[in-house]
């Protein structure tokens, strides 16, 4: 007992000199103790540090990168569970304070915000203008534009608007030494040089911490509808059949996105096989595309076209399936993305229904058939949540293509590979890492191959 307790206060004291240390770069106001550094997610820290000035995020990394602290960066969660095997770090740099719009050129359609600012508040004032970002993560409330870019993150609407490297043509970024770089530029037409906005995009804030992010913009469209059609039969053969004949034609989906039956359940529909198609344009294209899916679709699937209003509805619903980085319930909580060529989606989605009889597991999944990417969402006792895992991951690898964990309790990230195996490209990230951040301080161990 007295060992636990000396072990404790020594812990107390070493906080306590962190934040006197601390603050001689940053304001006391904005260091404070973590008061929830044992979570189920782990990537936290002793103490959370947030800064409200890319200058005090300069200032916090520079002192961490002198003294050899280690630092995780956070703002708003939804991606805790993404990445990482380390329970807790010394600081928890958080950019919830770093918020706010930059720059706002209406007229050239660009937009340079701070990457703390949540991913709706960005939408929701760009829809004063008629204008949007064309990405579409999950939680949008809760997750901030940096998280979005730093994960790489999209959802089923990739397929008409592309990923986030087709999004962000600027970066302004803090690297572990505390200088800041920009890469790319503020205008859509920037060829110069190489793309470096690629190499921190999707990099889990490994070699820097992305403090503005600038994108180009789409105007909101004149109108959208969403045809679901539901095959009763759950004939995948009939279902590959039609979308062949869709994808070869001149239709522009926004989405083609196959929904396994649990996950349209819960999404109020029947508990069958559906494929969610959204076509966005002026009024008369877009039902012109849904009269030409109404002509080609088999004859005993089923029909529903929601427009407008509620199309956003369905999206929005949609958007908060996914387990978040909160805590989770009685449950083991999982997401695993897995890539394949686009027609193999049918068999990871009925992959997944075979392994949650398999398993005794609730699985919702749901796949593009234009980008090959799909999401499958895990609940249920851990040890089968695991094994579940492993044999997606061997299915998938033996369909030419790969599983990454996106969400996932720190006690199984420990055990199973987030990533998988190590690629052949990987000593280009070690070497990359080691020269930008040499000293290993910026949210360790949450990359590629443990970087």
């Amino acid at each position: 007992m007295e060992a636990n307790f000396t072990e404790k206060g020594g812990a107390i004291l070493i906080t306590s000199d962190l934040k006197e240390e601390l603050r001689t770069v940053v304001p006391i106001e904005r260091i404070k103790d973590n008061q929830e550094i044992e979570n189920s997610f782990g990537n936290s820290g002793k103490i959370i540090v947030a800064p409200a000035t890319e200058e005090e995020i300069s200032e916090v990394l520079k002192y961490a990168n002198a003294h050899g602290k280690k630092i995780s960066v956070i703002a708003g969660g939804t991606k805790r569970g993404f990445g990482g095997v380390n329970e807790t770090e010394d600081i928890l740099l958080s950019l919830s304070n770093y918020t706010g719009i930059v720059e706002h050129t209406v007229g050239d359609m660009t937009l340079t915000v701070k990457a703390g600012t949540s991913f709706k508040e960005i939408q929701d004032y760009l829809a004063g203008y008629n204008q949007k970002i064309s990405l579409d993560p999950s939680w949008s409330e809760a997750a901030t534009i940096g998280g979005v870019i730093a994960a790489n993150d999209s959802g089923p609407k990739r397929l008409g608007y592309g990923s986030a490297r087709d999004v962000v043509i600027g970066l302004r970024v803090v690297y572990p030494d505390g200088t800041v770089i920009r890469s790319g530029g503020k205008v859509v037409k920037n060829v110069a040089g190489y793309d470096m906005n690629k190499l921190f995009i999707g990099s889990m804030g490994t070699i820097g911490v992305i403090s503005e992010v600038t994108v180009k913009l789409r105007p909101v469209p004149k109108y959208e509808s969403l045809v679901l059609l539901t095959f009763p039969d759950g004939d995948l053969l009939e279902i590959k059949s039609f979308v062949v004949n869709f994808l070869d034609s001149v239709m522009e989906p926004i989405t083609l996105e196959i929904l396994n039956p649990s996950i349209a359940e819960k999404l109020g529909r029947q508990k069958r096989y559906t494929l969610a198609i959204s076509f966005e344009d002026v009024e008369s294209s877009v039902h012109y595309q849904e009269e030409f899916v109404k002509r080609i679709k088999p004859a005993n699937a089923d029909i529903i076209v929601v427009e407008k209003d509620n199309a956003s509805e369905f999206w929005e619903k949609f958007y908060h399936l996914s387990p978040r980085g909160t805590e989770p319930g009685h449950d083991t909580e999982a997401t695993v993305k897995v890539g394949v060529v686009n027609l193999d989606v049918l068999k990871i989605i009925q992959k997944a229904e075979q392994l949650s009889d398999a398993y005794n597991l609730r699985i919702e999944a749901h796949g593009g058939l234009g980008h090959g990417l799909c999401q499958v969402h895990l609940y249920g006792a851990s040890e089968d949540v695991e094994g579940a895992i492993k044999e997606l991951r061997i299915y998938a690898t033996s369909l030419g293509g790969y599983a990454t964990i996106k969400h996932l309790p720190l006690v199984l990230r420990q055990k199973i590979s987030v990533w998988g195996e190590r690629p052949s490209y990987f000593f280009l990230f070690e070497g990359i890492k080691k020269k930008i951040d040499p000293n290993k301080i910026l949210n360790p161990n949450r990359f590629i191959g443990g970087i």
